[in-house]
Formats: structure tokens, C-alpha cells, sequence
């Protein structure tokens, strides 16, 4: 009984071996068939592009010159009264603009002054082809046009979101070849009652460019 059970060891240990010698052998087989696969000819060439991406920026002439009155607050307005102030508008990026609107929101608190849309205050925008001649002292300027006058922005409530502005030069004339000298007129129509009296608003002006359409560069 001890004879047999030595020789069953024996066979066991033979056995694994042809195994582990048959896996052996096999990979060694599928490593030598692989070398084959990279016998081929190649062939390379390459080039590159620099792509820079355009600036679109519009911007507003320095705050308290002449280039940029809006700052300038307005005081004693009664129904009839205009208030003019000047403003620059250039287009300083690279590329052409293809829209600029206007959005004017009123600080809080609101007063009729902005939310009546009848009798609160009017707003219209102009161009003149030179700057404009500013007459008067802070806060009563007044502006003149020595050169050719086009509408902008017709006559319309003074509180307004992406109110689309017509007629700028600045749109396709970028870097600041040529600005569009603006005169934003504010006037308290004639209709407003003694419910007005005493009121103030503060009006804040944003314009913003958009870029022109895109085509192929």
C-alpha cells in the first residue's frame, strides 16, 4: 500500500509538467507569428495652422468728458424739459459687429418717472457724422451738429431691453477707425401731472455688440 501511493504522487507531478510544458510551448509559437505583423512600409507627412480667434468690444468714451456725459445726473426737470448728454460709442476689437443694442434699466427704488411708459420720461438717440458741440455748463449741456444728423434710436419710453440701434459707423469700421458720436436726449413729455413731482430714478445704459456672421476665414 505504501508502493502505490508514492506512485500516484509521481503521476500526478508528470502530468503537470506536459501541461505546463505544452502552454510553454505554445506561447513561444504566438509570439514568433506576431514579429510578422509590423514587416509593412510606411510613409509620413504633416503640416500646421495657427487659428487666432477675433475681439469683439465696444466701448464708451472716458466717464465725465466730453465723450461721456451720461454720468452727469439731472435736476429741477419739469413736464417739457430735455435733458442731452454725449456719449462716444467705438467699436475697439478687430472684427465688424454685427448688431449693437441698447438696454436701460432703472435703479431701485422705481418711480413713474421710468415705469409709466406714457408720461415717464422719452428717450431718443442721434448721430452726428463730428463730434458734437456741447454748449452750457453741468448739468444743462446742450449739443449742436456741425455735420450731417442721423437717427439712431426714434423717441420712445426710456426703459427698454436689447433695443436694437440702427445707423452706427462703428459696426463695420473696427479698431476704432471711426466712432459714433451719440447724443441720447431724455425729455419729460408735457402729460405729466403733479404725480410726478419730486420723483427720482436713476437710469443705467448698457450697449452691447454682437459679433457680425460668421463665414469662412
Amino acid at each position: 500500500m505504501a508502493r502505490t501511493a508514492r506512485s500516484s504522487r509521481i503521476n500526478m507531478k508528470s502530468t503537470s509538467g506536459k501541461v505546463l510544458a505544452s502552454v510553454a510551448l505554445l506561447g513561444v509559437a504566438a509570439s514568433v507569428a506576431g514579429l510578422g505583423t509590423y514587416g509593412s512600409f510606411t510613409s509620413t507627412t504633416s503640416a500646421s495652422e495657427t487659428v487666432t480667434a477675433g475681439s469683439v468690444k465696444i466701448e464708451l468714451g472716458a466717464t465725465g468728458t466730453a465723450a461721456n456725459r451720461l454720468t452727469v445726473p439731472a435736476v429741477g426737470v419739469i413736464p417739457g424739459d430735455t435733458i442731452q448728454r454725449a456719449a462716444t460709442l467705438s467699436n475697439t476689437g478687430n472684427q465688424n459687429f454685427g448688431g449693437v443694442t441698447l438696454s436701460t434699466t432703472a435703479a431701485a427704488p422705481a418711480s413713474k418717472l421710468t415705469t409709466d411708459g406714457i408720461n415717464g420720461l422719452q428717450v431718443a438717440v442721434d448721430a452726428c457724422s463730428v463730434p458734437w458741440t456741447e454748449a452750457g455748463t453741468a448739468p444743462a449741456y446742450t449739443y449742436t451738429c456741425a455735420g450731417t444728423i442721423t437717427s439712431v434710436l426714434p423717441t420712445r419710453p426710456i426703459i427698454g431691453t436689447d433695443v436694437v440701434l440702427s445707423n452706427l459707423a462703428s459696426i463695420t469700421n473696427p479698431n476704432s477707425s471711426k466712432a459714433d458720436n451719440l447724443r441720447i436726449t431724455a425729455t419729460l413729455p408735457t402729460a405729466a401731472d403733479n404725480t410726478f413731482q419730486g420723483l427720482t430714478s436713476t437710469v443705467d445704459f448698457a450697449f452691447t455688440a454682437t459679433q457680425r456672421a460668421a463665414t469662412s476665414r
